[in-house]
Parts: structure tokens; C-alpha cells; sequence
């Protein structure tokens, strides 16, 4: 699972015009999924003097980057260069210095809009895949329709390349590209760290009863707790590491929207949280269950932490093959959990008042995400299809005994994986799939990696 963990962290850096009414396409390049690393792929086709059409299912630009991602997880910042490294330095002007490397996500956007702008690279805005026309093992042309209603015209786009950037590899799979979901075997690749692990991070402690009436099988799991067995550290299986939101709220009053309860609020999906607090009555602060970082206008990148937290282990395994409404409803749920989090945290009156008080400090960003609630258009999708390309990234290239030749960029960090399940062991809950190994540095990526076997 390494390869994909691996390909995403180098191509976040390598993905405006709307209401476009043509109803074919003949370009260059065709590049799918308006990611960052579908914006960089689109405007680089155009500075090299290529026609190149970028297809976006969303309404936004920037994927994760300007989706509430804006505390970087940097390994060596030596090995960040390119238009990569020309982000932070727009990113930089933008708050008045050279380089700067955390950022405001309506700020990425804007960049990434740029880059666009600058480079006359044409976009369809909620626009997607509907079929792939191949002509033997090469992609001919695709069928789009509208990402709001698909019962309206199609569009068919003809090109010499096509370029997938999208975080779920829709094109990819379409087109036939061989693919995994789920986590290998550690004996297929000869890796220690594949497959299932029940390791110490973001772990709950031991003693925590998992069931409805502690104590009592009979009565059933707390909500997020799913039944399945352990099995044995590196089995592999097709479990997802989790999906999560990576949450923007502002300290500022007058910039702020409250936190109300959402649609669908259930607090008891937060009842194995509350153990958690009586179990650790020391951890009184927002930082002890949540990676609060500040960004800046006074902001907030918020990422998970600990056994209990923004990530909703265990409902995104359906997500990677999932139709479009099955995808879409995950999504909601996923917003509704996170949305719903802390408004609990903040008004649920056996929360410690502590708590309380310090969530109560905090709204949505009234200037960030207007179109959408102030929520963020992206949710955060660390894996999904892996495609098994000419190469395949393990663990050997992060740990640098096996090393690829045909190198294009530069990897540096950890080996990271959120958990994929939260299961009952000998009677207590505990999370499954946590690994982050590093202590190595910078490594190549094989180009074979990110294309598709010739065959």
C-alpha cells in the first residue's frame, strides 16, 4: 500500500473557465480531476505549447490543498522544488514573504485559479465520467455528463493523452488500468508493514468495554465498532485507511458562523468518546483529541488524534468502487459525524465543562467555503484505488533497499497510514491499521509508478 501513500504525497503539487457549452473536445492532453495535482498537470501542458482541456466533477480547484489541508506534512523541505516549491513562494507573497508553508484554504484557490488564468487552460466545472472508448490497449476518447444531471447532453472529449489525477482513479479504472483496494499481504511484497496492524498509535487505552451495556455482548456494539475478527498482524484484507475532514473553524467573532447541531444528529455515535474522556480524566484540552494547528487569519487545519477523533474508521470501505451516490452518501455521513462532533463537544453537558468553554471559542470560517455551508468541498481521501503500475512502490524504497532507476521526483516522509478498523480485543475496543515509520530520507520515485503497464 506504500506505492499509492507514496504517489499521492508527490503528485498533491502535480493537479477558470465555467459554463463552457461545446459538446466535443479534441486536445493535446485531457486531464481528469481538478486536484492540485490536476491544475500543475494541465498547466504544464500549456507552457510546453500543448492544448489541454482540465475536467473537474466538483466545483472547486485544489482537491485537498484548498480543501483544509494547509498545515503541510513536509518531510525535508530540500526535497520539494519545481512548480511544487513555486507554490509556497506564491503562497509566500500572498502573506508578504518570500515562502510561507501553511496558508488559508481560499488562498490556495486562488493560486491554483492563477495557474489557470495564466496558462488559458479551459475547465469543465461539474463535468464527469460516464465511459472510456478504447481502441485496443489505448484510450480513444471519454464520454463526460454532468455531475448534477446526468440525464443532459454528454460531452466527448478526443485527446493524445489522458492524465488522472483525480483522488479516486475513476479514469484509471475505467480504461481497464489493473488496480488494488484494500491492503496486501505482507508476504506479497516482503513488507513488515502491510496489511492489518494492531500497533499503539492513535490507540485507545486498555479497559475500555466496547458494548452498549458495559459488560453485556448481548446488548451490541457502541456505534463505530464493527464486528469483525483480528486475525493476525499483516493478514491482508480490503479495508480503507479512514477518510476524514480537514476542519477550517476561525477564533475570530466576526468571522465567525456557530457550530449548530446538523441534520441528523445522533449523539450516540459519541458514546464511546465520553469512555474515552472518563478513562483519560487528565486530557482536558481540544489538543489532547484532535492535531490542532493554527493557521493563519486566526484559523485552524484540524486532524485526527488519538483513539477517538475526526476520523470515521471503518465507513469509507465501500467508498473506492463505490457508485456516485454511493459515494456521495458516504461523504455525508462523513460530514454529518465530523459536523456533528463538535457540536457535541461543545453542547453535550457530560463533556467537561472544560471542553465545553474551549469549543465554544470556535465557528466556521464565515469567509472560507461560502458556496458550501463553510464546509470544506474535499473530504479527505488518503487512499483509494491503487493502480499496480510498470512499478511498484513498497516499503523497500522508502527504507531505501531497493531503489528505483528511472526516478522523477523526490519522496520525504513518513510511512503513514490513519487506521482502517475499530474491532472489539479480548473484550476491550481497539483501532487497527495505524503504522508511521520513517527515519529515513529523501527517495526517488519511479516514473513506472505512475503509468500503467504497456500491456
Amino acid at each position: 500500500m506504500w506505492g499509492k501513500t507514496v504517489l499521492f504525497g508527490f503528485l498533491i503539487f502535480a493537479s477558470v473557465h465555467s459554463g463552457l457549452s461545446q459538446h466535443s473536445y479534441d486536445v493535446d492532453v485531457c486531464v481528469y480531476g481538478g486536484t492540485s495535482a490536476g491544475v500543475i498537470a494541465a498547466y504544464t501542458a500549456r507552457k510546453l505549447g500543448k492544448t489541454a482541456l482540465l475536467i473537474e466533477p466538483g466545483k472547486h480547484l485544489g482537491g485537498m490543498t484548498s480543501g483544509g489541508l494547509g498545515y503541510t506534512d513536509i518531510g525535508n523541505k530540500s526535497a520539494i522544488t519545481g512548480l511544487a516549491r513555486d507554490f509556497y513562494r506564491r503562497v509566500g507573497k500572498h502573506y508578504g514573504k518570500f515562502e510561507q508553508w501553511t496558508f488559508e484554504p481560499h488562498v490556495a484557490e486562488e493560486i491554483f485559479r492563477d495557474h489557470i488564468r495564466r496558462a488559458d487552460v479551459p475547465v469543465l466545472f461539474e463535468t464527469r465520467l460516464k465511459k472510456v472508448v478504447k481502441d485496443g490497449n489505448s484510450i480513444r476518447e471519454i464520454i463526460l455528463e454532468n455531475s448534477n444531471d446526468p440525464r443532459g447532453p454528454n460531452i466527448v472529449v478526443r485527446a493524445r493523452m489522458f492524465i488522472d489525477c483525480g483522488y479516486e482513479g475513476d479514469l484509471m479504472a475505467m480504461a481497464g488500468v489493473p488496480y488494488r483496494v484494500g491492503r496486501e499481504s505482507k508476504f506479497e511484497y516482503n513488507e513488515t508493514l502491510n496489511g492489518v496492524q494492531l500497533l499503539d498509535g492513535h490507540q485507545f487505552p486498555d479497559g475500555i468495554d466496547p458494548y452498549r451495556i458495559p459488560g453485556n455482548p448481548r446488548s451490541g456494539l457502541l456505534w463505530g465498532i464493527s464486528s469483525d475478527s483480528f486475525q493476525y498482524n499483516g493478514a491482508g484484507d480490503k479495508s480503507v485507511q479512514a477518510y476524514n475532514y480537514r476542519v477550517c473553524l476561525s477564533a475570530e467573532p466576526e468571522n465567525q458562523v456557530p457550530i449548530t447541531k446538523p441534520a441528523g444528529y445522533d449523539s450516540s455515535k459519541y458514546e464511546l468518546l465520553l469512555r474515552l474522556m472518563k478513562a483519560m480524566p487528565e486530557k482536558r484540552k481540544l489538543s489532547d483529541y484532535f492535531i490542532w494547528s493554527k493557521m493563519p487569519g486566526g484559523k485552524t487545519d484540524i486532524n485526527n488524534r488519538g483513539g477517538f477523533s475526526t476520523d470515521m474508521i471503518g465507513m469509507n470501505h465501500r467508498y473506492p468502487d463505490g457508485s456516485y451516490a454511493e459515494r456521495s452518501r458516504i461523504i455525508k455521513e462523513h460530514e454529518q459525524y465530523t459536523r456533528g462532533l463538535f457540536y457535541f463537544l461543545g453542547h453535550d453537558l457530560r463533556v467537561p465543562a472544560r471542553l465545553r468553554e474551549e469549543m465554544q471559542m470556535w465557528g466556521y470560517p464565515k469567509d472560507e467555503y461560502t458556496d458550501n455551508g463553510h464546509w470544506s468541498h474535499q473530504i479527505y481521501i488518503r487512499e483509494s484505488r491503487r493502480m499496480v503500475g510498470s512499478y511498484v512502490m513498497t516499503q523497500a524504497n522508502c527504507e531505501a533497499t531497493r531503489t528505483a532507476h528511472d526516478g522523477i521526483g523526490m519522496a520525504a516522509y513518513t510511512m503513514d497510514s490513519h487506521n482502517c478498523r475499530r474491532i472489539v480485543v479480548n473484550g476491550q475496543v481497539k483501532n487497527e491499521g495505524n503504522v508511521e515509520v520513517g527515519g529515513f530520507g529523501p527517495y526517488p520515485i519511479a516514473y513506472g509508478a505512475i503509468i500503467p503497464k504497456e500491456e
